[in-house]
């Protein structure tokens, strides 16, 4: 285990709203970590609907997921926030000093006075597929995301999915794996037309396989993983494997948070509504996953849940230190942060 990491805030979950707590924290110099469990920025916008409009962001009459992840992204740049992706949290506790514990199934520690839980409808959770079996792999030889590349270096890797996911560890992963195989049920792809095509040149070059079918069973023993069968098109196909990566979407569950001992009202965190405190003092959520009467599920609603939520957290942070409200629009000290004086 590293030595702890500690921070002024640890977010939970790096969507839109996350992303904006960031920006709102760091204009009281507040310095903010981040841990999710998705392998990048923008929660839900930017896994489940990069490319689908949305319509009421103020001042955006137009504006996919991504690049509403990318305009906040550029926003909270001047304030260097820490991401930690591909995290599932394991461990939460307050300490004796007041300050809480958070650990991740990473091994990494943080430490921090206030903790802002901004995931969205909850946890994403990788899809098992239907494969009899598959659990007695899972953590030794079957994986649904890719952490360290070099964990599947010179492995035998069957990957399964059509998304861009799967693509895109075809691709990325082919130089290190000894070899690679991608299996999906149709020649068609939900990808990038650019991933799809490359990795169909690299198939014609040889330097990958790709098979249509789907798995319907795994051979090993003890976790290690020796073959997967395949149902194709022209009957069944034994795939000699190592690693297998099945990416067969997410879902959403509240995950670990539920542990918490946070008050819950049907799945979702309840909150006040002066500073969205649950009721661990220091504990806050905002946006999707909180609760309180007439809670509109918006990211602006979430954008406005971030600002009040920041102005307690200051005062946690900074006990004894007068907080002052300050416009971006007038205030030098504001804008030299922003680096626009």
């Amino acid at each position: 285990m590293t030595s702890p990491i500690e921070t002024d805030v640890v977010i939970v979950g790096a969507g839109p709203v996350g992303l904006f707590a960031v920006f709102e924290l760091g204009l009281y110099d507040l310095k903010c970590h981040l841990i999710d469990i998705l392998d990048k920025p923008g929660g839900q916008c930017a896994e489940l609907y990069p490319e689908k409009p949305i319509y009421d962001i103020p001042a955006w009459p137009e504006i996919s997921g991504q690049q509403l992840t990318d305009r906040l992204l550029e926003q909270i740049e001047p304030f260097k926030p820490e991401f930690h992706f591909n995290r599932m949290i394991t461990g939460f506790r307050k300490l004796d000093d007041g300050r809480f514990e958070v650990t991740t199934d990473d091994d990494e520690v943080f430490l921090a006075p206030a903790v802002v839980i901004a995931a969205g409808g909850g946890s994403f959770q990788p899809k098992r597929p239907p494969v009899p079996g598959i659990e007695a792999y899972e953590g030794k030889s079957v994986f649904y995301s890719v952490r360290r590349m070099e964990e599947f270096r010179d492995q035998d890797l069957l990957i399964v999915g059509g998304g861009d996911s799967a693509l895109d560890w075809t691709l990325n992963l082919q130089p290190v794996a000894r070899s690679v195989t991608l299996v999906h049920r149709r020649a068609e792809f939900r990808a990038a037309p650019d991933s799809v095509n490359k990795m169909f040149a690299m198939q014609e070059e040889g330097k990958l396989d790709f098979q249509i079918g789907q798995v319907k069973g795994l051979t090993g023993s003890d976790g290690v993983l020796q073959s997967a069968l395949v149902k194709g098109p022209d009957g069944d196909v034994e795939i000699a494997c190592t690693r297998l990566l099945p990416f067969f979407g997410l879902t959403m569950k509240l995950g670990p948070i539920a542990d918490w001992g946070l008050n819950l009202h049907e799945n979702l965190i309840k909150v006040d509504t002066e500073k969205f405190e649950t009721n661990i003092p220091g504990v806050f959520a905002i946006g999707d996953i909180n609760w309180y009467p007439g809670k509109l599920k918006l990211i602006l609603s979430g954008f406005h849940e971030a600002a009040l939520a920041t102005q307690a957290v200051k005062r946690i942070v900074s006990p004894g230190e007068k907080v002052v409200f300050q416009y971006t629009t007038s205030s030098t000290n504001l804008q030299k942060k922003l680096g626009v004086a």
